[in-house]
């Protein structure tokens, strides 16, 4: 993987051990020349992401709605920043650039960035890792609640299984690089049927 795009929050969250989570990435990153692409801020977690990966001349791209743009205080730092029109465009964007997708720990707007990217590997549009480094056990409730739907029958076993989760980065990206996608002509056949 070349490119991977980081969703997480515009804030650090109360605990240091999320901003050391997002160094840790970042560190990983350059230390193996992946390219980051995220929401183009310089505040919070993808400030420190973004920060950290750019002390060590590493590759940054930034895609941010131009709502946000005034909003936000965007990263000055990045060389390579995409503005683009709506929020569903950056989305579009970003799926463009990136050979696969992690999520730190974030609000609303990570959630629902997550989400997509799990939707679109479920229905086939896409075919690339869906990482989520559960840091603390940040994301402990949301992962019952997709057992949970497993249980009662609104989620099958093998797309909540499209979830990668690990509690560290090399684990993570570990499972991220021997990710192996579905043969989609096996996922046709099966639905023609």
């Amino acid at each position: 993987m070349n490119k991977i795009v980081v969703f997480c929050g515009s804030s650090l969250g109360f605990n240091p051990v999320y901003k050391k989570a997002a160094v840790e990435l970042g560190n990983y990153f350059s230390k193996n020349k992946i390219s980051l692409i995220y929401g183009g801020g310089k505040v919070g977690m993808m400030g420190i992401i973004a920060d950290t990966i750019l002390a060590q001349n590493g590759e940054v791209i930034g895609v941010i709605p131009k709502l946000l743009e005034k909003e936000e205080v965007v990263h000055a730092g990045v060389e390579e920043m995409i503005v683009c029109k709506k929020m569903s465009e950056r989305k579009v964007i970003m799926s463009k650039l990136a050979d696969g997708y992690i999520t730190l720990p974030g609000g609303f707007g990570t959630l629902d960035e997550l989400f997509e990217a799990l939707t679109l590997n479920q229905l086939h549009i896409e075919q690339k890792p869906v990482g989520l480094l559960n840091v603390n056990g940040f994301f402990d409730a949301v992962l019952l609640q997709l057992d949970k739907m497993v249980a009662e029958g609104y989620l099958k076993q093998n797309n909540r299984d499209l979830l990668l989760v690990a509690t560290s980065v090399n684990e993570l990206m570990k499972k991220m690089d021997n990710y192996k996608a579905t043969k989609i002509s096996h996922v046709i056949n099966k639905v023609i049927r």
